[in-house]
Order: structure tokens, then C-alpha cells, then sequence
């Protein structure tokens, strides 16, 4: 028995003009919106409130130190020093469709464009939020563990990577991917449902880099439909049911399950370089099972949700006992670390390789670059060491045989390109250990991981751990891969930032934490140094919010490409306004829904809402035109089953005006489609 809370807030930060986080193309800018991004919070106390536990799994890309920072001085103000650093678990989706700029370490500036206030604060606000209704219903309830297989939804995505790792290791597991989701069931003393956390391990890139309009991808499109399941009647985002899908070891694993082809020959690029005989490694990407990216999109979300689904309804093994965290705080950049007796390693000073550059099968990187690259290209040398300067011999030996294009921990200005400083954190629910890691593990160090923090509580007499790996959590430190896949330097490998031993020196310090809970000597770990804040305010190279105009025959509003008059389940609805930024309502309204469809009930003479921003059928795009001109489209995706009747789509927006005192404002006003019919077949 635990007391037990839930909530889910948005966090969604504006929707256009601002770079995606996840593939690093500069080019991928947001232009309208899909799915809102939620923030879900979870916290667990015990009976007489000694001690709690808070988990938080938000639609972003990753958790960064900055975001971290933020709320952790957040949640200080409001709650003293109830929430904290050791026993709060900020995780990301991995979605790579959410607004970026919110790092404060200059190597994510250069794809995100610095640091973006309006993004940032998006995300602090919706955390903090999520956490808050939490902690404002805190109840008695009970939790349950299941576990399962799900099937058809994942490859890996550096199978030649993998092979590098010892066969007798690899002889024990059945699969180059870890197939198991692991899910937590919440439910109050009377047995009302409160909620559920499910990880596993897999990319949310079913959308592509193609792809301009924010969303949660494959895990929040898994919630998205858990969610509208069990808050019948509700809209997106509202109700009082809470479904967190959690990244977990996903390093190596996509969801783009057809695999890799050469986009211009349609032949298989599943080598060891990932390249093409034409156009090399920029034309070879992996295919997801639908159509096209958005159902791909939803047929791995809803095999993700099936599986869940099953696991919830049949969960019946209870989770009881104490609940404890610990944490610290390490210089990932100078670890020593005992492998044996008689041989000790270390970590080393943060650097990037050379097939860093060259992106993955997912999403290939802006410059030709291929995968698997171990010597280095003079021009490229050349470029980099005239901008950022040749790397240090001892950086060069300590990441052999990775051929360094970017050696970040060397870098310092205008701030430093990466953390040294790193979080780590385990958190004790009972028999379930949560392990929050900094980044993103491959298959096999994420199972190394499991097995080592398991192996750590048996033997300090705390036997039958469920272990469960959470992904993405409080600082990004890119992959972590096994010292074996760390030498064919694919992308993950040359994306392993703290050299060939980074895995090795996480084992040894998780298995401190663990030990650390299972003696019950938490309060004698040291803190570790603790990271820095940069004094960054706003810094970036996104252009300020223009004013909005229009042509001198339309105001905001007004429909230029109306509806037709009749549609049929599964066609699509189609209607363009005069539009405005987007972003100017993002930074006036926390809440804002841009478009809303309506059902006509006559017995009533009223429009009811059927569906808004945040459903997986309507789809809002923004263009820009010339001189502050812009147009927004929406879109309606007539689902099967829709009832017929009369419907109108409405658009709401804010536009930027200048007062005669030159101060700006924004002007909120809307715009309503002709009403339409929906006929049945």
C-alpha cells in the first residue's frame, strides 16, 4: 500500500519556426502541429509520507541538465525539500518531433539555433504542472507489475555493431533487441484506475526528418489511444486517466521495421557502412511498416498499446516494500574504473566521431560521412581544426580507435560544448528498481546494465529486483555502447561521448547506487560536484515574432480555401484561413488549441466539440508568406465510424500588432469553416 498520485499537464512550447530536436537538421523546422506533447508525473509516497518517489516522463526528445536544473529550483520554491534531486526521475519520450532549443551546452546550439526561452519554459512549466497535479491528488492505492513480449515493432538498427559482442553473450538472448515491455498498473483503494507507466526499448522516428508538424510519435501515439480508452467521452488531454509509454535501452533500436533501402534504387543498404552504390550512405533510410511515416506512426503505436493493453488488464503481481533513491552527481570525463584486479581504465574528455556526421539509417546526417569510420578525412580535418582546434594527443589515444571530429571537451567557448558532470540515479519502488539513465544505451548495455544492478542487490540480500532501464533521463550524453560495438564506430559508437569505457564506468558506479539501497547507506554516498548553470538568458539565432499582416481585402481569420459540402468517413477535410504566427498564441496562452471540430445537435441548436489540436486525426499546418503574411490549413482525417451530421472546423489564433507607443501586442480572433456534412457510405 502506497499513497499514490497522477497527472499529466502540456508541454507542448511553440508549435513553428522553431528546429525539431532529434535528427540535428538544421532544416527540419517546426511548421504546425500533429499530437500535443504532454508532461506525465507519477509520484509514489509511502503510508506515513517518509519518503516518496517521483517519476516523470515527458513527449520531448531528452532531458537536459538545463531543463533539469529549472524545475528541480522550481519544485524547491513550492515544496521545500520534498522533491529533490535523488528522489525525482525526469525522462524523455525521445519523440524527435518537439520543439529543441533548450540545452546550455553550444553543441546542441548549432542545430537548434541556441537557446530558446519560449521552448524551454514550455517544458519547465508543463513538468512543474504535471508534478503539481500530482501531488494535489495523492491517494491510497495499490501497484502492480507485469511484463511481456511485443512483437513487429523494432529492428536493430546496427546489427553489425551488435555481432562485435561476444557469441557466448549473445547466445543468451534470442533477439539483437530487448522485446520485453515492463509496465506499472496504479490503481486507488476502491480499485479505480489511475494510471500506468510502461517502458521499452525503442525509437520514436517513425516520423522522419521530412516531417514538420510536432507530435509524440509511436510512444505518444501508444498513449494518445490508452488514454482516450479509459477517459471516455473526454477529449485529447483531458481526463483524469494517466498513460506514460517511457524510452528505455533504445540506442540501437528503430521502429522502421522494413529496414534499410536505397531511397533512389530501392535496393537493401544493410552493410556495415549503411551506404549506397549511388548517392552513398546520404540515400539510404529505413522504411517503417505503413504507407508512410504517419501509418507507420500508428501501426507501431498501436501494436506498442495492444501489448499494454494485454499486460494492464492481466497485471496481478503486486509491488510492495519500501521506497528509497539515491543519486550523485559524476565526472564522467575522469573515472577510473577497476575492470579486474590487476587492470584499471578510465573515461575520457567528451568527443564526437566521424560518423556522428553521418546520422543513421533513421535519419542520415548533413554531410555525406559514412558509418563505420575509422580514419580520418583531411578536408573535414582541415575545417575543423581551423574552427575548433586539433584535439589534445591524450584525447586522441583515449578514445582510440575513434577518429575524432568534434573533440567538445576541449571547447569551452562560448560555454562548454558538453557536460562533464552527469546524474546518476536509481529509484526503489519496493521490488522494482528504476535505473535513470543519461542517454541512450544499445541492447546489450542496457542489458550488461540490468544484469550488473541486479546482480548487486542479490547479493546485498535484496533478491528478485524487477530492474527497468529509463532512458533519456536529467542530462544528454548521447549513446553508451558496449566496448565491443565501440570499435566498429557506427554511429552510436562514434556517438559514445566519454570513449571506449563509458559503459564499464557506469556498471561500477550503478552498482554503488544499488548497493548503496540494498545496505540502506544512501546518506553516505557522496554528493559529487555538483553542474554548472551557464548564465545564459535568451541566445539564439530564431528570428523575433514579426508582425502579422494581411492583404488589404482579408482580415485574420477568414477562410481563403473552403470546405466542400459533403465528405464520407476516411476522406479528408481540407480548409485554409488567413493566418498568423503561431508562436505569438504559444507564448500568450499555456493552454492554447488551435482549432476545434464541431458536431451540430439539433435538438440542443448547438455545435458540440468532437475533436482538437491534440487528436491524431486533425492536423494543423502554419505557412509563412512574404511581409508578415501567413496562411494556417487543417486538416480532418475522418476517422471510420465518425457519425454523420452537420460539422464546421474552427481555427483560433493570436495576432502581432504594434501600438502607436511602438509596444507590440497580441491580438487574439478566429475563424470558422462553412458547416459540412458527413454522409454515411
Amino acid at each position: 500500500n502506497y499513497m499514490l498520485g497522477v497527472g499529466r499537464a502540456d508541454c507542448t512550447g511553440p508549435v513553428a519556426e522553431i528546429p525539431l530536436m532529434g535528427y540535428a537538421n538544421p532544416d527540419q523546422v517546426g511548421g504546425g502541429l500533429l499530437m500535443r506533447l504532454y508532461s506525465r508525473a507519477f509520484i509514489v509516497a509511502d503510508l506515513d509520507d517518509s519518503r516518496r518517489v517521483v517519476f516523470v516522463s515527458a513527449d520531448i526528445g531528452m532531458v537536459s541538465q538545463r531543463l533539469r536544473l529549472e524545475v528541480l529550483k522550481k519544485l524547491k520554491d513550492k515544496y521545500g525539500e520534498l522533491y529533490r534531486q535523488d528522489n525525482v526521475i525526469l525522462s524523455g519520450t525521445h519523440t524527435h518531433s518537439g520543439p529543441g532549443g533548450y540545452f546550455q551546452y553550444t553543441l546542441f546550439w548549432i542545430t537548434s539555433k541556441g537557446l530558446i526561452r519560449p521552448s524551454l519554459n514550455a517544458l519547465v512549466n508543463g513538468i512543474v504542472k504535471s508534478i503539481d497535479i500530482a501531488h494535489q491528488n495523492m491517494k491510497r492505492g495499490r501497484l502492480f507489475i507485469n511484463r511481456g513480449t511485443v512483437e513487429n515493432s523494432q529492428i536493430n538498427r546496427s546489427p553489425f555493431s551488435y555481432l562485435k559482442n561476444p557469441e557466448s553473450e549473445r547466445s543468451r538472448y534470442s533477439s539483437n533487441t530487448d522485446k520485453e515491455m515492463v509496465m506499472l498498473k496504479m490503481v486507488d483503494e476502491n480499485g479505480q484506475e489511475l494510471g500506468l507507466i510502461s517502458w521499452f526499448a525503442v525509437h520514436p522516428v517513425s516520423m522522419n526528418n521530412t516531417n514538420r508538424l510536432v507530435n509524440s510519435d509511436n510512444m505518444g501515439y501508444a498513449s494518445y489511444l490508452f488514454e482516450q480508452e479509459k477517459n471516455k467521452g473526454m477529449l485529447p488531454g483531458e481526463g483524469s486517466f494517466v498513460a506514460a509509454f517511457a524510452s528505455s535501452n533504445l540506442g540501437d533500436v528503430s521502429p522502421n521495421t522494413k529496414g534499410p533501402f536505397c531511397i533512389n534504387t530501392g535496393e537493401s543498404c544493410n552493410n556495415p557502412q549503411s551506404t549506397c552504390p549511388v548517392g552513398g550512405a546520404t540515400m539510404c533510410m529505413a522504411m517503417g511498416p505503413g504507407n508512410d511515416m504517419f501509418d507507420s506512426t500508428r501501426i507501431i503505436g498501436q501494436n506498442i498499446y495492444v501489448k499494454a493493453k494485454e499486460l494492464y488488464e492481466k497485471a496481478s503481481q503486486e509491488v510492495t516494500g519500501p521506497l528509497s533513491s539515491a543519486h550523485q552527481w559524476v565526472n564522467m570525463s575522469d573515472v577510473s574504473v577497476e575492470l579486474n584486479a590487476t587492470h584499471t581504465v578510465k573515461t575520457c574528455k567528451p568527443a564526437l566521431g566521424y560518423s556522428f556526421a553521418a546520422g543513421t539509417i533513421d535519419g542520415v546526417g548533413a554531410f555525406n560521412f559514412t558509418q563505420g569510420s575509422v580514419d580520418g578525412d583531411p578536408f573535414w580535418d582541415g575545417i575543423r581544426d581551423q574552427l575548433l582546434g586539433e584535439p589534445s594527443n591524450e584525447t586522441k589515444a583515449c578514445h582510440e580507435p575513434k577518429p575524432i571530429l568534434f573533440s567538445t571537451g576541449e571547447m569551452t567557448r562560448p560555454h562548454p560544448w558538453h557536460p562533464d558532470i552527469v546524474d546518476i540515479q536509481i529509484a526503489a519502488i519496493g521490488s522494482l528498481a528504476i535505473v535513470a539513465v543519461p542517454g541512450e544505451f544499445t541492447t546489450m548495455s542496457g542489458r550488461r546494465l540490468r544484469e550488473a544492478v541486479k546482480k548487486e542487490f542479490d547479493s546485498h540480500g535484496t533478491p528478485r529486483m524487477d530492474v527497468v532501464i529509463a532512458g533519456l533521463c536529467n542530462v544528454y550524453t548521447h549513446y553508451i555502447t558496449t566496448y565491443e560495438e565501440y570499435q566498429a564506430q557506427r554511429y552510436e559508437a562514434a556517438s559514445t561521448i566519454y570513449g571506449p569505457h563509458t559503459l564499464s564506468a557506469y556498471i561500477q558506479l550503478y552498482r554503488g547506487l544499488a548497493r548503496a539501497i540494498a545496505t540502506n547507506t544512501v546518506q553516505d554516498l557522496p554528493r559529487g560536484p555538483e553542474p554548472p548553470l551557464f548564465n545564459i538568458s535568451n541566445l539564439t539565432l530564431v528570428p523575433g515574432i514579426a508582425v502579422d499582416r494581411v492583404t488589404k481585402n482579408n482580415t485574420f481569420g477568414d477562410v481563403l480555401q473552403e470546405v466542400k459540402q459533403q465528405y464520407r468517413e476516411r476522406e479528408v477535410v481540407e480548409v485554409t484561413f488567413v493566418g498568423a504566427n503561431p508562436r505569438s498564441s504559444a507564448e500568450n496562452a499555456t493552454e492554447h488549441n488551435f482549432l476545434m471540430v464541431e458536431r451540430y445537435a439539433s435538438t440542443s441548436d448547438s455545435w458540440h466539440v468532437v475533436q482538437n489540436d491534440a487528436s491524431w486525426d486533425t492536423r494543423f499546418y502554419w505557412t509563412k508568406g512574404l511581409f508578415g503574411q501567413s496562411n494556417a490549413t487543417i486538416e480532418w482525417h475522418i476517422p471510420p465510424g465518425t457519425e454523420p451530421g452537420l460539422y464546421r472546423i474552427r481555427y483560433f489564433g493570436h495576432y502581432k500588432k504594434k501600438l502607436s507607443d511602438n509596444r507590440a501586442i497580441s491580438v487574439p480572433f478566429e475563424g470558422t469553416s462553412s458547416a459540412f456534412e458527413i454522409t454515411t457510405l
